[in-house]
């Protein structure tokens, strides 16, 4: 996944069936190669492969920003949208995918320090964890894990301070939350 670093319109619509279906595209891409072809392929691409015709190539998901009502409702109403209950509840995701979707979350709603979200939406680290787990992807165990990852980037760097912690601090950018995130996914696939 890429880091955007441009600035995106305000009036950009996406719901969260739309984050939903960015998640499940990265996770897609994640399957396991190991894993039976009829567990992660698709009918069109059974049928496609039968009739030997070639697949077209997917590409990764747009990364749009959700639209206002979905940043600004509480956290818990996530866990009631549609598409949530349909989709991610109770999806097992490794620590590695937790850190790369939080990414995903942080450049989709946006940065915020000094709380869990912003009025306009925005989230901090943590809070796009939060909505990574009320979406119903992992659970508590991967998303502490994946704190821990990010706070072992932070003890090598001689910074003692927690990871939400550190992310509140004036001056704090989306980059430097994505650049730690990023450091975390390289040590957690080491």
């Amino acid at each position: 996944m890429t880091a955007l670093t441009a600035i995106r319109p305000a009036d950009l619509t996406v719901d969260a069936a739309t984050l939903i279906a960015d998640i499940e595209a990265y996770l897609a891409a994640q399957a396991p190669k190991t894993a039976h072809p009829l567990v992660t392929k698709t009918t069109a691409q059974l049928v496609a492969e039968a009739l030997q015709t070639p697949q077209p190539e997917t590409t990764a998901p747009a990364l749009q920003a959700p639209a206002r009502w979905w940043r600004i409702i509480p956290d818990w109403a996530l866990a009631l949208t549609p598409a949530r209950r349909l989709h991610g509840a109770g999806r097992h995701i490794t620590v590695t995918q937790h850190l790369e979707l939080t990414a995903l979350v942080l450049q989709q709603y946006g940065h915020h320090r000094g709380g869990l979200r912003s009025h306009s939406g925005r989230r901090c680290i943590l809070g796009a964890q939060a909505v990574l787990y009320r979406l119903g992807y992992g659970d508590e165990a991967t998303a502490e894990a994946a704190g821990r990852a990010m706070q072992n980037v932070l003890r090598r760097r001689g910074i003692e301070a927690d990871y939400h912690a550190w992310n509140d601090q004036p001056g704090r950018t989306l980059n430097d939350a994505l650049h730690l995130i990023r450091e975390a996914t390289t040590q957690e696939n080491r």
